[in-house]
C-alpha cells in the first residue's frame, strides 16, 4: 500500500483528497503545516508527497528543496497559482508534476499513479536488469530499474528527468523539439509549457555534471531547433 504524504492546509480540499486516497488504497498521512510536513517525512519516509505551494509557514518550494537534500521521493504540487514562473521554479527544484486548484480529486490520483508508475513505484527500486551502455562510454541504463549512471555514478533523478534522458538515449543524435519532448515524457503535454523542458534539461545537465565533469555535454542544445544528444 502506497504511502502518501498530503501536505494542504485547506480542510476542504485535504478532507476531499484523503477521502479519494484512501478510496484508491493509498495509505494517507496529512500535514498542515511545512514544519509538520518535514518531521513527518523525516520519521516515516513516504513514497509519494503531494504538496501545496502555498503553506501558512513556509513555501511549499521551500519543503520541496528541504525534501531534495535528502530523498528523490516523487514530488506532485497542488497550486492556486497560474503564473507560468511558479511551476517553472516548482519543476526546476525537483517536482516531478503539479495540478492547479480546483482540480478534480479524481485526477489528482492519476497523476500520482501515473508518476509511481514511472518511477518504479515503492519497493521497486531494486529491479534488476542488464545495463545498455549509451556507445560513448559515459552513461548507461538500467530500464528495468529506471536507472541511469554516469561514468558508473547513478544519477538521482526525477521521473521526467529519467523520461527525458531515456528519450535522448535510445535515438542518440536526433534532434528533438521542446513539443516533442513533452509528448513522449509528460500524460498531460498540454498543461505545461515548452519552458518545462528548459528547467528540466538545466538541472539534468547539472547532475551530469557532478557525476563527471563535463558531461554536461552530451545534452547539446540546436538554437532555434531543439536539444541533440550526442554521446
Amino acid at each position: 500500500m502506497p504511502r502518501i504524504l498530503l501536505v494542504e492546509d485547506e480542510p476542504a480540499i485535504a478532507d476531499t483528497l484523503v477521502y479519494a486516497l484512501k478510496t484508491e488504497c493509498f495509505e494517507v498521512r496529512h500535514a498542515l503545516t511545512g514544519q509538520s510536513a518535514l518531521d513527518h517525512f523525516a520519521a516515516e519516509s513516504p513514497d509519494f508527497v503531494l504538496l501545496d505551494i502555498g503553506l501558512p509557514d513556509m513555501t511549499g518550494l521551500d519543503v520541496c528543496r528541504e525534501i531534495r537534500a535528502r530523498s528523490q521521493v516523487p514530488i506532485l504540487f497542488l497550486t492556486a497559482r497560474d503564473g507560468e514562473l511558479d511551476r517553472v521554479l516548482g519543476l526546476e527544484l525537483g517536482g516531478d508534476d503539479y495540478v492547479t486548484k480546483p482540480f478534480s480529486p479524481r485526477e489528482v490520483v492519476a497523476r500520482i499513479r501515473a508518476i509511481l508508475r514511472r518511477s518504479g513505484g515503492p519497493g521497486n527500486g531494486g529491479a534488476a536488469a542488464a545495463a545498455a551502455d549509451d556507445g560513448g562510454g559515459l552513461l548507461s541504463l538500467d530500464e528495468a530499474g529506471m536507472r541511469v549512471a554516469c561514468s558508473g555514478r547513478p544519477l538521482d533523478l526525477t521521473a521526467h528527468e529519467y523520461k527525458l534522458l531515456l528519450i535522448f538515449i535510445r535515438q542518440p543524435n536526433r534532434v528533438f523539439t521542446r513539443d516533442q519532448l513533452l509528448d513522449q515524457a509528460w500524460e498531460d503535454p498540454g498543461a505545461v509549457t515548452d519552458r518545462t523542458i528548459d528547467a528540466h534539461i538545466k538541472t539534468i545537465r547539472a547532475k551530469l555534471r557532478q557525476a563527471h565533469p563535463g558531461s554536461e555535454e552530451l545534452i547539446q542544445t540546436r538554437r532555434g531547433l531543439g536539444y541533440a544528444y550526442v554521446p
